[in-house]
C-alpha cells in the first residue's frame, strides 16, 4: 500500500507539474498574442496615387513601396476630400491627424483644437510611447500634446523652399520653436554633417545641391532610422515619419536625376498644352512653376524630376524599414504609408494640386503592411477617405477610438473586401469646385465666384463648367460626357445627390471659420 500511495502521489505531483507547465504556456502565448504593435505612420507629401510604381504602372521607380504593397493591403480608392486652402496638405495633415472630415475641421485646419483629440494623444493615452519626425503644419499646442518626443522638426515658420537648405528645429516641449532655434544640416570641409544657425545671406531657393547638405528625406530617414534602432522602452511605439518629399521644389541627388531621360518620358493620358477654362484658382505659386503652354518638353522635364525625387525618397523610406527589420520590430509594427494629395504635373494642362481631378489632386495611395497585416499582397477597390486612416488603425491595434473621431474605419472590408465601405465620395476646394463620385461615374462642378487677395482686393474669378466622367473605362478624365444627351438623367440624379451630400456634411461658408465666399451662392 506504502508503494502504490507513493507512486500515487508522484503521479499527482507530475501531473500538477504538467498543467502548471502548460498553463504558464498559454499565458505567456496570450500575452504575446494580446501584445500592441508597434505603429509607423509614413505620410508623403503632394505623392500622387501613380506615383508609386505598383499602384499605378508608371515610369516612376519605386521598389521599396513596391515591396511595402506585396507585404501588406493597398487600396486603389483612397481620397483627400478637399481643401479651402492652396496649400493643400493643410488640411489634409489636419484630417489625418484628427479623423474627422473637411467641414468639421478648425477653419482650414491650420489649429487642431483641444476638443479634436489627435491620434497621438489617442496613442498616447492607450500606453504608447509617440514620436514624430519632419513635416508638421499645425500648431505649436496640438503638435507637443500629441507626442512625447521629436526630431527634426520642419515647417514651423522658416522655409526657404529647398529640400538642401531646409530650417530645421529640436523637440522643444513646451512648445516655442522660436525663429532664433531654426537650424540647418550642412556639410563641413571634410564632408561631415553639422549644424548652424540661419542668416541673413540664407534666401530663399531653390539653389541648394547634394554637395551643400543632406536632402530632406535623408534627414528624417535617419532620424528615423536612429529611433527605431535606439528604442529600448518596453511599452509600443507610435511614430509619425512626416517626409516633404516629393513636394516641390522638385530636387534629387544627381544619381537618381540620371535614371530618367527627359527625352523619353511618356506624357500621362490627360496631357494638355493649358487647362481648357479657368477653375478659379489657375494663377497661384504651384501654376507658376512651369511655363505656360504647357509644351511636351515643359511636362516631360516635370515628370523627370518628380519621378526622381520620388525614387530618392523611396531609398530612404527602404532605409527606414530595413532598420525595422534589423531591429526585430518589422513582424510587431503595423506601417502605414500614405500621401496628403494628388499632383498634376502637366494633366490637363495644370502642374499643381489646387482642384479635383483624381490623379492631379485628390487621388492618393495607401498601403498597410507589416508583420501585424494579413493578406498580403491583396487589393481593396472601397471608396475611402484619408480621415479613415486614423480609426482603422486604432482598429487594428485595438485601441478606443476618440469619440471626436468621424472617420470609418476600414478594418470590417479589410477583413471582407466586397462589404460597401462608402457608397460615395464628395470633394471640395474653395469656393470655385465641387465634385462627386457614385458607381462609374464623376461629377465635377465649378463656378464662376468672389474671391480675396491682398494685392487685388475682391475680383470674380471662374468658369461656369459641367463636367461628367465615367471613371471606370475613363480613369485620367479625358472625356466629358456632361453634354451628350444619354447622360442626361445620370447628370440629373448626380446633381441631385450631390446638393443633398453638400447638405448633409454641412457645405456652407457659415461652418468654416474666416470663409468669406460660398460656392453654393454662385452654383
Amino acid at each position: 500500500m506504502k508503494k502504490k500511495n507513493l507512486r500515487y502521489l508522484q503521479s499527482i505531483t507530475k501531473l500538477l507539474f504538467f498543467l502548471s507547465f502548460y498553463a504558464t504556456i498559454a499565458q505567456n502565448t496570450s500575452t504575446a498574442s494580446e501584445e500592441k504593435p508597434n505603429v509607423l505612420i509614413i505620410y508623403t507629401d503632394d505623392h500622387r496615387y501613380t506615383g508609386v510604381h505598383a499602384l499605378g504602372n508608371q515610369e516612376v521607380e519605386t521598389p521599396n513601396m513596391d515591396s511595402l504593397v506585396k507585404d501588406g493591403i493597398s487600396f486603389s480608392n483612397t481620397y483627400l476630400m478637399g481643401a479651402f486652402s492652396g496649400a493643400t496638405c493643410v488640411p489634409s495633415r489636419a484630417m489625418l491627424l484628427s479623423g474627422r472630415n473637411l467641414f468639421q475641421l478648425e477653419g482650414q485646419g491650420h489649429v487642431i483644437p483641444k476638443s479634436h483629440t489627435t491620434i497621438g494623444e489617442t496613442f498616447k493615452k492607450a500606453g504608447y510611447y509617440t514620436h514624430i519626425v519632419g513635416k508638421w503644419h499645425q500648431d505649436n499646442n496640438s503638435l507637443v500634446r500629441s507626442f512625447d518626443s521629436g526630431d527634426k522638426i520642419m515647417g514651423r515658420g522658416l522655409y526657404l523652399t529647398d529640400h538642401f537648405r531646409m530650417p530645421l528645429w529640436d523637440w522643444d516641449k513646451e512648445g516655442k520653436f522660436s525663429k532664433d532655434d531654426a537650424y540647418l544640416l550642412v556639410y563641413d570641409k571634410e564632408g561631415k554633417v553639422i549644424r548652424r544657425s540661419l542668416n541673413d545671406q540664407d534666401k530663399k531657393g531653390p539653389f541648394g545641391t547634394e554637395d551643400i547638405g543632406p536632402h530632406t528625406s535623408e534627414i528624417f530617414a535617419k532620424s528615423a532610422s536612429q529611433f527605431i534602432s535606439q528604442y529600448d522602452k518596453e511599452q509600443p511605439f507610435l511614430m509619425y515619419l512626416a517626409f516633404h518629399a516629393p513636394h516641390d521644389p522638385r530636387q534629387a541627388p544627381d544619381a537618381y536625376k540620371k535614371i530618367y531621360d527627359v527625352n523619353r518620358i511618356k506624357l500621362p493620358p490627360s496631357y494638355m498644352l493649358q487647362h481648357p477654362f479657368d477653375n478659379g484658382h489657375m494663377v497661384l505659386r504651384d501654376e507658376e512653376l512651369a511655363p505656360w503652354p504647357r509644351t511636351k518638353q515643359v511636362v516631360q522635364q516635370q515628370l523627370a524630376d518628380y519621378y526622381a525625387i520620388i525614387s530618392h525618397l523611396d531609398a530612404q523610406i527602404g532605409s527606414v524599414i530595413k532598420t525595422l527589420k534589423e531591429s526585430g520590430n518589422y513582424n510587431n509594427t503595423l506601417i502605414i504609408l500614405a500621401g496628403d494629395s494628388g499632383l498634376a504635373v502637366g494633366n490637363h494642362g495644370l502642374i499643381g494640386k489646387q482642384n479635383i481631378y483624381d490623379e492631379d489632386g485628390v487621388h492618393v495611395p495607401l498601403i498597410l503592411a507589416g508583420g501585424v497585416i494579413k493578406n498580403k499582397g491583396s487589393t481593396i477597390e472601397a471608396y475611402n477617405y484619408i480621415h479613415d486612416i486614423f480609426p482603422t488603425i486604432c482598429e487594428i491595434t485595438k485601441t478606443p477610438i476618440p469619440s471626436s473621431v468621424t472617420g470609418k474605419s476600414l478594418l470590417a472590408v479589410m477583413k471582407e473586401p466586397r462589404k460597401k465601405h462608402r457608397v460615395y465620395t464628395y470633394h471640395a476646394y474653395k469656393q470655385f469646385q465641387r465634385a462627386y463620385r457614385k458607381g462609374d461615374y464623376k461629377l465635377i462642378e465649378y463656378v464662376r465666384a468672389k474671391d480675396f487677395t491682398k494685392a487685388r482686393g475682391e475680383f470674380e474669378t471662374g468658369s461656369r463648367v459641367t463636367q461628367l466622367f465615367n471613371i471606370k473605362k475613363d480613369p485620367w478624365e479625358v472625356i466629358d460626357l456632361s453634354f451628350q444627351p444619354e447622360y442626361k438623367v445620370i447628370l440629373h440624379q448626380m446633381r441631385n445627390e450631390m446638393k443633398t451630400e453638400s447638405i448633409r456634411l454641412g457645405d456652407k461658408k457659415e461652418n468654416i471659420w474666416g470663409e468669406k465666399y460660398d460656392f453654393w451662392d454662385y452654383y
